[in-house]
């Protein structure tokens, strides 16, 4: 199929044009990747990547969009910000709390470089959930198109191959602090120990895991259908060792497996 017989990507595209120059809020997951390569090719040479490094963002991420954007030839802005004291007991909001000051952030390095619209990479399977942080960019008036063209993730994933993105089958990624139980007091310590456990899990093999942090355990948390795979790995006694290197205690893993967690307005 040509991408351009596709209907979703045909109102993506016409709705990319509209606006005539576009930041885009590229973190180097699906969605944005998706979105910025969409951009570029409606809005050639007016188009701007801005991406947001904060301690609570593995930093192996933000390479990762420096090299998308670079690929792509985009230009490409890294907005360093560090963890907002609203955010040090990572409180039940703190997707709205973050999603707020970070796009206002956002928001005024686009227009001083002369861009005023500036676009996410919410999808239109993202309005099923209930995400504190869509609040916050409909206050900011921050755009979604692909939530307005009606482009899902599993639509995005083959249009994203379709375009020879490398995203394509990148799984989902979620920021540091949602490894760590609301009301904790958050530090730069716990969150490095995060990063450095998932990207040595991810180097083992096991790219779909999230660590989750309760003090000294380490809660791992990978889909059902791995858990053989994992228990039965010959580097099982490496990745435990790694971990208690890394400062953990305890090493374990949690027998439901990965699973999103549950925003506070889902919690009866």
């Amino acid at each position: 199929m040509l991408i351009n017989d596709h209907t979703g990507y045909q109102a993506l595209y016409e709705r990319l044009r509209q606006f005539g120059s576009l930041a885009v809020a590229f973190s180097g997951g699906v969605d944005s990747t998706f979105l910025l390569k969409a951009a570029s090719d409606a809005l050639a040479g007016k188009v701007l990547a801005l991406t947001v490094s904060a301690p609570y963002i593995p930093q192996w991420e933000i390479k990762e969009a420096s090299e998308l954007a670079s690929m792509m030839q985009v230009p490409h802005l890294i907005i360093p910000v560090e963890i907002l004291p609203a955010l040090s007991n990572n409180p039940p909001e703190r997707c709205y709390i973050c999603k707020k000051a970070l796009f206002g952030r956002l928001i005024e390095e686009a227009q001083k470089q002369g861009y005023q619209h500036i676009a996410d990479g919410t999808n239109a399977d993202d309005a099923c959930d209930i995400r504190p942080g869509r609040k916050a960019l409909k206050e900011l008036n921050v755009h979604s198109p692909l939530l307005e063209a009606g482009l899902g993730k599993e639509e995005i994933r083959k249009l994203s191959a379709i375009l020879g993105l490398p995203t394509a089958g990148k799984p989902a990624y979620a920021c540091l602090l949602t490894r760590i139980p609301h009301n904790t007091r958050v530090t730069e310590d716990a969150l490095r120990i995060i990063e450095e456990a998932e990207r040595y899990l991810h180097s083992a093999g096991f790219p779909d895991v999230r660590v989750r942090h309760h003090g000294d355990i380490a809660r791992i948390e990978v889909p059902q259908h791995i858990m053989p795979r994992l228990v039965s790995s010959a580097q099982l006694a490496k990745i435990t060792a790694h971990l208690k290197y890394l400062g953990y205690r305890y090493v374990t893993l949690d027998l439901e497996g990965y699973r999103k967690p549950v925003p506070p307005e889902q919690k009866t």
